[in-house]
């Protein structure tokens, strides 16, 4: 399928165009509520997944589409990718297309890391947990990274890096969503000192099924326990309601209609990134289109809603 893909619809960077700089579910997480599902390769090894030559010729390709920004994330950690500053160089010396880079901050520890992403224009980095007991029960990190390194990365990349920063807060019910923890992960907030903090909670199929979302009611609550007030990102039906993503979730809703698939099966058999495949997904459960099923095999299908027989918008 390549290593661009897009441009999808994204609330927050209008029309991205992503690039997957590492292989399906590689990452220094197993993040419980993940829409790609759990890692298969929990990794801190940082190294040349792919050839850079043929990701940036891919990106020339693509990169008539007009995109608002081009984003370095996919399928995991984009991080790991020992070449993403030489990378971000390259896109820079060929479009003033602005870059971003979606991550979980995890490596950021690294002074080597925090430098190869000084030029990107907006980094976007993730804070789950307030404490390292809520660290380990959500993020599942690699053995050999700490609730507190973590933490230590956060706030000195935003003290070194001159671009936007952005914090992303995942809540979950019955973990993070409650007084005690999310006032924890505002405490944190306010060291991090981000120029944004945006919230965010499950609205697509998770790794695990009980990794259960939070209303927008309630999020807009815990919004207002940051400094200055965070902003809610988790519901994106404005964006899903434009053209250009209705027409691919009416495909993926013919293909599931055959017989139930997989996410992989979805970006598979339409040759789109599994991101991709993961909001259309989450669109149809939303309306109420598909169900999901039981996982089997440690995957998780969806097949068409009892009732439903055609595609509708």
């Amino acid at each position: 399928m390549g290593y661009v893909f897009g441009p999808v619809p994204s609330r927050r960077l209008g029309r991205s165009l992503g690039i997957d700089l590492v292989p399906l579910k590689t990452c220094t997480y197993d993040c419980i509520y993940c829409q790609l599902g759990r890692t298969t390769c929990k990794t801190l090894q940082r190294k040349k997944w792919f050839p850079l030559d043929e990701i940036v010729e891919e990106l020339r390709e693509k990169i008539s589409s007009s995109p608002d920004y081009i984003t370095l994330a996919g399928s995991g950690e984009p991080t790991l990718y020992s070449r993403i500053g030489e990378l971000i160089e390259k896109i820079r010396s060929m479009t003033d297309i602005p870059v971003a880079v979606l991550t979980n901050g995890s490596l950021f520890r690294r002074k080597d890391v925090r430098r190869e992403l000084m030029g990107a224009h907006l980094v976007i980095p993730s804070l789950d947990a307030g404490n390292p007991v809520m660290f380990q029960a959500v993020n599942r990190p690699h053995p050999d990274i700490s609730f507190e390194q973590m933490l230590e990365g956060l706030i000195a990349m935003k003290n070194e890096f001159r671009g936007l920063y952005w914090l992303e807060v995942f809540f979950l019910g019955g973990y993070t969503a409650i007084p005690g923890e999310a006032q924890a992960i505002a405490r944190c907030a306010r060291l991090i000192k981000p120029d944004l903090v945006q919230l965010n909670t499950v609205t697509r199929p998770p790794a695990e099924d009980y990794a259960a979302g939070v209303g927008r009611t309630h999020l807009e609550k815990l919004a207002g326990l940051f400094v200055p007030r965070a902003a809610v990102i988790a519901d994106y039906r404005d964006i899903h309601g434009k053209a250009e993503f209705t027409a691919t979730r009416d495909t993926v809703l013919e293909m599931i209609k055959r017989r139930p698939c997989s996410l992989e099966d979805i970006a598979g058999g339409l040759g789109i990134h599994p991101n991709e495949a993961a909001k259309h997904v989450g669109e149809l459960l939303a309306i109420g289109r598909i169900e999901q099923l039981l996982p089997v095999g440690g995957k998780s299908f969806f097949r068409i809603s009892p009732g439903r027989k055609s595609p509708t918008r």
